[in-house]
């Protein structure tokens, strides 16, 4: 069976990985420890045969609903068959020092005979386990292992047939049935099965007592709740990074080779998603990041990447895998990126950006956090001249790229105000010669002689839409009439189904084949810039749409197709949920770098 649409999967997470679930009741993707380990369920780039853990009725026409449980990430998918009704929560701890998938069947009405196929394909596919039963006929189990991975899968007795295992239970109303999967490190003891219940009850609690931090009230509530519960499952709970993405390589465009690993830390996307938390009140994950880019950065900034591993890894050498052929066949498959390598000239603004945000809420800094910044403006001052890769990390020539330098302006600007309001040593002069020569060399490289909107790069023609993060850090103002020509034009050329693409592709800009599909940041980013500029039905009618784009339970992938209504590319993206939360303020006359604007 291949693998189903990609805004038919909801996720599960203990903050430190995740799994992937179809609204068929399969997992097809589960990476153990962490979001950047080999998969041990990998279905979602290939077939059943790739891994996976079906769970769901018997009766083939059994209908499910979905839904999370409250403010959690504890999915709840309810069947209805011919026989009666059920309901599967799935979860995973958030404590307990441990790597656990939950399955609890639990009987509403009537008798429903579940099914479960287990395929379990370790290290990418690559490596079949050796299985064991453990268990007795009162608490089955078995045990797979493969190399330095163990999993024990408990509740349900399994047969094996094929390099798969099967079984089924009933359950009438009231029964509960517990299924788990617990992974290890194969050369350490076997560990107890865990207290479903009181797991149940303290991932419930955990989840429940982060959201009541929130501090948002306006339109859009439900979804601004779930993108910031979205943002804190993408968040490391040990080491503090933020990964992009719980997935690799799906595809931006079907059947294309535009496929990426995003399960790593960019900072620029790190740094945004503190800024989206920061501004609803959860200042102690700034903390956190700060200390992990402290570590990740270390001692030498002229060494700085612009992506790590989740602790700061930093060799991510892309590469292809042949073991996964790809979501409904786009290869390849890839594992690292290459963008590692890049240089990208906005990422310093970008963090710095987040770092002043972070102030701005309260979080002091100490001895090492100032040093970091001012060394930090010194690597923008000495590749001042350097053209970049750009923030979408194009793999075609580099060149001067509009919103790179009015990221590096922003770094300068948040030095300067560092100085000025907050007393923090610096040169101060130098930096503000500086911002001026960027801002004049803008004005004079980087907008269209004849039409008056910012150009994607210096001497091109053409938009971006990453051209609307302009006014969002301060550059020039949101109404400012160079602004306004580049929402014009990024209407005219970007938008030919309603959704913001990031660019034209057929440029040959970014140096990769083929296509892609609609860019849901991008759409929420034009929100917030037509609520900050009164065209507020636009912006509501836009929101609308982009919202829209989202799944049964409120998950959104990087791209959409508004034709097909498929979603396309990683999933769940960080980028596309922090962006929405960001949209949300906007229409609520607060938008999140309102703190930011210049004054």
């Amino acid at each position: 069976m291949v693998s189903a649409a990609i805004g038919d999967y909801a996720v599960i997470s203990d903050c430190r990985t995740a799994a992937l679930v179809s609204r068929s009741g399969s997992i097809d993707w589960f990476c153990a420890p962490r979001y950047d380990s080999a998969s041990l369920f990998g279905g979602l780039l290939g077939t059943d045969e790739q891994g996976c853990w079906r769970l769901a009725p018997s009766d083939p026409d059994a209908a499910p609903t979905r839904r999370y449980d409250g403010d959690t990430m504890i999915l709840v998918t309810r069947w209805e068959t011919a026989s009666g009704i059920a309901e599967v929560h799935e979860f995973m701890p958030t404590s307990g020092g441990r790597v656990d998938i939950v399955r609890r069947i639990v009987g509403v009405s009537g008798e429903v005979e579940f099914a479960t196929e287990l395929r379990m394909r370790f290290d990418y596919a690559r490596s079949i386990p050796w299985v064991r039963q453990i268990g007795d006929a009162d608490a089955p189990a078995l045990r797979a292992t493969a190399g330095p991975d163990t999993l024990i899968v408990r509740g349900i007795r399994l047969h094996p047939a094929d390099h798969a295992h099967r079984g089924t239970v009933a359950v009438h109303a009231g029964d509960v049935v517990d299924v788990t999967a617990t992974w290890f490190h194969s050369y350490r003891p076997d560990p107890d099965p865990l207290d479903v219940g009181e797991a149940l009850a303290a991932t419930r609690e955990w989840w429940t007592s982060w959201v009541a931090q929130l501090d948002h009230s306006g339109p859009h509530h439900d979804e601004v709740v779930r993108s910031l519960l979205v943002l804190r499952a993408l968040t490391h709970e040990d080491t503090g990074g933020i990964v992009a993405a719980a997935t690799t390589s799906l595809p931006e465009e079907f059947g294309g080779e535009r496929n990426w690993d995003y399960r790593y830390v960019w900072l620029r996307d790190a740094a945004l998603t503190l800024e989206a938390l920061v501004d609803h009140g959860f200042l102690r994950v700034a903390e956190h990041w700060r200390t992990w880019l402290l570590r990740a950065i270390a001692g030498d900034p002229g060494q700085m990447q612009i992506m790590y591993g989740l602790a700061g890894e930093r060799d991510l050498a892309e590469r292809e895998l042949k073991s996964l052929p790809g979501y409904q066949g786009a290869a390849p498959v890839r594992v690292g990126n290459g963008a590692v390598d890049q240089y990208q000239a906005d990422v310093i603004g970008e963090v710095l950006v987040a770092l002043e945000a972070a102030r701005l809420a309260g979080l002091d800094e100490d001895d090492f956090s100032w040093a970091l910044q001012r060394a930090l403006l010194d690597r923008v001052e000495r590749t001042f001249d350097r053209p970049d890769n750009g923030i979408w990390e194009v793999r075609g020539r580099q060149r001067m790229f509009t919103q790179s330098r009015a990221m590096m302006w922003a770094a300068f600007d948040r030095g300067i105000r560092a100085a000025e309001r907050w007393g923090m040593d610096g040169p101060v002069e130098r930096w503000k010669q500086l911002r001026a020569r960027v801002a004049a060399e803008i004005h004079e490289h980087g907008v269209d002689p004849e039409h008056g909107f910012f150009t994607q790069y210096y001497g091109s023609h053409e938009v971006d839409a990453s051209l609307l993060l302009l006014p969002q850090v301060g550059f020039c103002a949101p109404d400012d009439p160079r602004m306004l020509a580049t929402v014009a034009e990024i209407e005219r050329t970007l938008m030919p189904h309603g959704i913001v693409h990031r660019y034209r592709v057929s440029t040959g800009v970014d140096g990769v084949s083929g296509g892609e599909n609609a860019f849901i940041a991008c759409t929420f980013w034009l929100v917030e810039q037509y609520a900050c500029t009164g065209r507020h039905e636009d912006a509501a009618a836009l929101m609308a749409r982009a919202c829209a784009a989202a799944n049964d339970v409120g998950l959104i992938a990087e791209e959409y197709d508004p034709q097909t209504r498929q979603q396309a590319g990683n999933m769940p993206q960080a980028l596309s949920h922090l962006a929405l939360v960001r949209a949300a303020d906007a229409l609520a006359g607060h938008p999140g770098r309102a703190a930011h604007r210049r004054r």
